[in-house]
């Protein structure tokens, strides 16, 4: 019957109980969650987020030293690219932290770096300001204001209070640049202690920041806890006008495809003409 056949699947082989599935110990699984934890944290380092540690007052007031960021790594594998106003982390593009001091990290944090559980002591990376990109014309003379495609930027609410836009001296401060494809123009809020594109034209990249270096946009101040907020992209760089120098560089590179498109028409009008001709004959 149903009732004695459940009964007798209940049994063991030769009618001893069922053995219980012996639960493993919390201290076996253990290792295995950690395991997974590190592997979780390593790929979000890897491609999503990475925190990153503030070395100077180059970025003052928006940034203190000693400051964690974090710092979007996701949207670049999608072709992102960084944008005006944007406060990016990078490699160090050529020798521009030549002299400043290295941290002397030791194991524990070097592990903890690693996989992305601490800012990375070691990395030679710089955190400044998008001010151009490929095809703008970014210039500044006195003491300002800096300008964009000839736009004058209201920076009031980002640079260091007491700071003039531009520096007056002779090393860099007083420029006039136009930013190749593929790089961008950065420069520090704390516009008169920031050894940033102004100060590094004598460089193979003259100055420039390759994009290929970036390595993602600082999004969010995450410690200390009292220093929490967002990092958004000030309202001047959303201006009419501040693409013009980009929008002409487009009409230029459209222009030959147009004069080719312009010639292509009459040539096939006249090879369609003498195909109509050769067929009535």
């Amino acid at each position: 019957m149903a009732g004695e056949r459940n009964g007798t699947e209940e049994q063991g082989s030769g009618g001893t109980p069922p053995k219980s599935k012996k639960q493993r110990s919390f201290w076996k699984e253990l290792p295995i969650l950690i395991g997974i934890a590190l592997v979780l944290a390593l790929l979000i380092k890897t491609f999503l987020v990475q925190a990153f540690s503030i070395p100077s007052d180059s970025m003052q007031n928006t940034l203190q030293q000693g400051d964690r960021v974090l710092v979007d790594k996701l949207t670049p594998w999608f072709g992102s690219k960084p944008e005006r106003g944007e406060v990016v982390v990078f490699h160090d593009p050529d020798n521009w932290l030549a002299g400043e001091p290295t941290a002397n990290p030791n194991a524990l944090q070097k592990a903890l770096s690693w996989i992305g559980l601490m800012p990375s002591a070691e990395e030679k990376d710089l955190i400044k300001r998008v001010i151009g990109v490929g095809g703008d014309t970014v210039s500044c003379k006195g003491s300002g204001p800096l300008r964009v495609n000839g736009k004058a930027l209201n920076d009031a609410s980002f640079v260091y209070a007491g700071n003039t836009p531009c520096s007056v001296d002779d090393q860099g401060g007083q420029f006039s640049v136009k930013v190749p494809k593929g790089y961008i123009w950065v420069m520090g809020d704390h516009r008169q202690n920031s050894r940033d594109s102004r100060y590094n034209q004598s460089d193979k990249h003259n100055g420039m920041v390759p994009v290929s270096k970036v390595v993602g946009r600082a999004i969010v101040i995450a410690w200390p806890i009292t220093r929490w907020d967002t990092l958004p992209i000030p309202d001047t760089f959303d201006q009419p006008g501040l693409n013009n120098q980009s929008s002409a560089s487009a009409a230029l590179s459209a222009a030959p495809n147009a004069l080719a498109l312009a010639g292509a028409v009459p040539a096939a009008l006249w090879r369609r003409r003498r195909i109509a001709v050769a067929e009535t004959r």
